[in-house]
């Protein structure tokens, strides 16, 4: 999430652990058992997806995990929930990138001259930033201070490789305070959980195991494309030079927004919202 300073967006990642699908008995005694090597499990957290938000002064090992005894790290302590990075920009790059690999398989091998040591890590990421180090660039009624240089340079500091694991990329906009003040007109995060694990009921009933676990070769059975949905996917892979990894990414992310609307077929109106999702951060 990319957005100006006291827009919601930690406020919008706090909340989204309760929005995600009910854990499976299978996925909670992973959890657990993760969280029991340091001691901090608890009876009354079972079946809570964790969340973790660690400090963006955070070093590598306390992300991966280490130790002359290896002990998982926030990445692990995250299993089957939500890692949240807030101020993403202020990471150091390299801890940053240790994130790419377990994004890709799931897991996280710390090796010592005695042991290695696998533990899993499968979690579902999320990142705030401001779009600029002042934080304001494109705000409607505050002046950003920051040159195009300095904005660039503040948002080079996240590499091309992790940005492109990023599957959704999204701006959140300042709220006015005359909407601060109006009466909340939104859905109540029950609801949106309900639509959630609905979708999540259709996934494992269609394929056996939600989107964000397909292989390539599902996701060319169970994701097909109209004419008018591959054409549109083309032209945006050729425009924006988008890797084959974020091809299938956009794919999963389409299939997901067409699971929620009901429909069986992924349809232009999916695809273009997928799409979307992606243009956030455009460094280029």
């Amino acid at each position: 999430m990319v957005g100006p300073p006291g827009a919601g967006k930690t406020m919008l990642a706090s909340r989204f652990a309760g929005l995600l699908p009910e854990m499976s008995d299978e996925e909670a005694l992973e959890s657990a058992a993760v969280q029991s090597l340091t001691g901090g499990f608890r009876i009354e957290q079972w079946k809570h997806r964790p969340f973790r938000a660690p400090h963006h002064t955070s070093s590598g090992p306390a992300l991966v995990g280490g130790g002359s005894v290896p002990r998982p790290g926030e990445i692990s302590l995250a299993h089957r929930g939500v890692l949240f990075l807030d101020e993403l920009p202020e990471f150091n790059r390299h801890v940053l990138d240790v994130l790419r690999e377990p994004m890709e398989s799931g897991r996280i091998t710390i090796s010592r001259a005695a042991r290695q040591a696998d533990f899993p890590a499968h979690f579902q990421l999320i990142a705030a930033m401001n779009p600029c180090p002042c934080g304001y660039t494109g705000h409607a009624s505050v002046a950003c201070r920051c040159t195009p240089d300095i904005i660039l340079r503040y948002q080079n500091r996240i590499s091309s490789p992790l940005l492109d694991r990023i599957d959704i990329q999204i701006e959140v906009a300042s709220v006015s305070p005359e909407t601060l003040a109006a009466a909340a007109d939104g859905e109540p995060s029950a609801a949106i959980a309900a639509r959630v694990q609905a979708a999540t009921t259709l996934q494992l009933n269609r394929q056996g195991k939600r989107n964000q676990y397909l292989t390539p070769r599902e996701i060319d059975h169970y994701c097909k494309l109209d004419r008018l949905s591959k054409s549109k996917l083309k032209q945006s892979m050729e425009s924006f030079h988008w890797s084959g990894r974020a091809y299938h990414r956009i794919l999963r992310v389409a299939r997901t927004i067409a699971d929620l609307a009901k429909s069986d077929r992924i349809e232009e109106p999916h695809m273009s919202e997928a799409i979307q999702y992606r243009r956030a951060l455009l460094k280029d």
